[in-house]
């Protein structure tokens, strides 16, 4: 049996959440402090990837990565092509994750009580200190859960990954392409067998984040005490 799903799958995976993590977390919190008038535009292009199909989203990657894409074309000049790489499963898996981790860790901030974050200005406290020593904690049950959501979601990313990396044993071949190209092919049983596999490891995900947001709810409000 060959394993390259899997190992391509997990490395993705953890990769692809590492970078929704960082901008969808930075993303979250900039826009629940901002006020200006493009707030909902804005917003709305952050969750565009929710609702759009996962062709659509291959599509407009294609458009944007592709050999005479407006990134693309930069890094042919240099001999990179991204379209039917790794990388293009890793930008398909963070794109179409980023709306749940932004939607989620967004939710969290706007919770947050804004008096705790002025009374920490009022003592001259810098916004970054702020942001790591009481925003995010606070916020962290639900910037935990937005990781998790988007890790799952990157896991069992298929179409924009189908249509910017293929379908390459061994380099592209993702669990769910894997299911989709056995069972097309009458292989039932290996099919059956990835199924298993990827719902074996979200099981473990989504058991492992409701036993972690268990710790932290009774941890929470120990720390908003002592921030108080």
């Amino acid at each position: 049996m060959d394993y390259s799903p899997l190992f391509i799958s997990i490395n993705t995976t953890l990769v692809s959440t590492f970078i929704t993590f960082g901008l969808g977390t930075f993303a979250a919190y900039r826009m629940a402090c901002y006020r200006g008038k493009f707030k909902s535009i804005i917003d709305g292009i952050f969750n565009l990837p929710l609702v759009l199909p996962p062709t659509v989203l291959g599509f407009f990657l294609l458009l944007i990565f592709g050999r005479y894409g407006l990134i693309g074309k930069i890094f042919y000049q240099f001999g990179i092509s991204i379209i039917f790489s790794w990388s293009a499963t890793v930008i398909a898996a963070s794109v179409v994750a980023f709306p749940l981790m932004y939607k989620t860790a967004r939710g969290a901030f706007e919770q947050i009580d804004v008096n705790i974050i002025n009374a920490a200005r009022t003592l001259g406290v810098s916004e970054w200190k702020i942001f790591y020593r009481v925003t995010l904690p606070l916020a962290w049950p639900g910037v935990a859960a937005g990781t998790v959501l988007a890790f799952a979601r990157a896991l069992g990313e298929f179409g924009a990954t189908l249509m910017v990396a293929g379908n390459i044993p061994g380099k592209t071949q993702t669990i769910p392409i894997a299911i989709f190209f056995f069972a097309e092919g009458g292989q039932f049983d290996k099919a059956m067998y990835w199924v298993m596999i990827i719902v074996a490891v979200s099981f473990a995900v989504i058991f492992l984040m409701n036993y972690w947001l268990d710790n932290q709810r009774k941890f929470l409000p120990k720390l908003r005490g002592n921030q108080q």
